[in-house]
Parts: structure tokens; C-alpha cells; sequence
């Protein structure tokens, strides 16, 4: 398992947001895109360890990591359950990471194509667990992202990948050609 800080030293990505848009110099489409994700009933707890700049259109290196969990109590139940709900919760902002080497672009939309899980050892989705999300390869409209579900005493969970389409406006420039 990554050596990340814990969630209890993280902000949430509610949390990160507000501070966002309590700043003035906000510009008025990062504020709408903002109170946008804001709006959204997340039944998710996200603790990003390291947010990317979401103003910068740098290219940025295509590795996340968040504390995750499940918002309320799940409890011991089936497992079924637990995976269920972690395979919701590894869909969650994991094609964004294929992203992040390509901020550049404004995106159109994106979609997955395919998501595969392998479930490793037994968890609790209402625990917190570090999600480590990477993307080996993006282009051609595509985007490949590998992750892993690690429980908080470092054993890995359950590993993810997803492919993706990934549209992007056109540039009225370029050619089509």
C-alpha cells in the first residue's frame, strides 16, 4: 500500500470545493462548474490526498489517490453487498485520471466501455480505504485506467481497470482531416 496521509488529515471534496469558491477571483465558469459537482448526492465519502489542480491546464501526472468509503452505516452483511458498493465507488472519478496528462482539452463527455473487478480480500465498503487510481495510456478518443482498493492496515482489497471514450471538443482550427 502507497504511504499517504489519512483521511483524518484530508479535507473532503466537499470541503475542497468550498474553499474554491470562497475565493473572489474565481472564474465565473470554474464557479458553475464547481456548484455543478457540488449539487450532485454523492453517496460517497471522497478524501483526495493529492487533488489535481483543477485550474491548471498543464499536463499533469495521471495517478490519483483518494480515501474512500461508503456514506452511513453498511455494517457485517453479505459480502455481495460490500463488493457491490465498491464497484460503484471504483467508477467514481476513476476515468478522470486519464485525463490529467491531457488538461488541455475540454471535454465533451466520457463513458466507459468496460470495467472489470477482482476482489482480493474481504472489507467493509463503509470503511475508509485508499483508492489508487493510474492511468498507464490515453489517445485515439480512449482512455485505460488501472486501480487498487486498499484496506487500511495495507492489504489489497480489490484492483480495477476500466476502459473508456473520451470526447473532446473540436478546436474550429483544426483541420478534420
Amino acid at each position: 500500500m502507497p504511504t499517504v496521509p489519512p483521511p483524518e488529515e484530508l479535507l473532503t471534496q466537499e470541503e475542497l470545493i468550498e474553499k474554491f469558491l470562497q475565493n473572489p477571483n474565481l472564474a465565473e465558469r470554474y464557479r458553475k462548474h464547481l456548484n455543478k459537482i457540488q449539487a450532485e448526492d454523492v453517496p460517497i465519502d471522497i478524501k483526495p490526498v493529492n487533488p489535481p489542480d483543477i485550474f491548471c491546464t498543464e499536463p499533469q501526472e495521471p495517478k490519483q489517490f483518494f480515501w474512500v468509503r461508503a456514506r452511513g452505516y453498511i455494517g457485517e452483511t453479505d459480502m455481495k453487498v460490500h463488493c457491490c458498493v465498491a464497484a460503484y465507488i471504483s467508477d467514481y472519478a476513476f476515468l478522470g485520471t486519464a485525463l490529467l496528462p491531457h488538461r488541455q482539452y475540454n471535454i465533451k463527455f466520457m463513458v466507459s466501455l468496460d470495467h472489470s473487478m477482482w476482489f482480493h480480500a474481504p472489507f467493509r465498503s463503509d470503511h475508509w480505504m485508499l483508492y489508487e487510481c493510474e492511468s498507464p495510456w490515453a489517445g485515439g478518443c480512449r482512455g485505460l485506467v488501472h486501480g487498487r482498493l486498499w484496506r487500511r492496515d495495507g492489504v489489497l482489497a480489490a484492483t480495477c481497470t476500466q476502459e473508456g471514450v473520451i470526447r473532446v471538443e473540436q478546436n474550429p482550427n483544426q483541420s478534420k482531416l
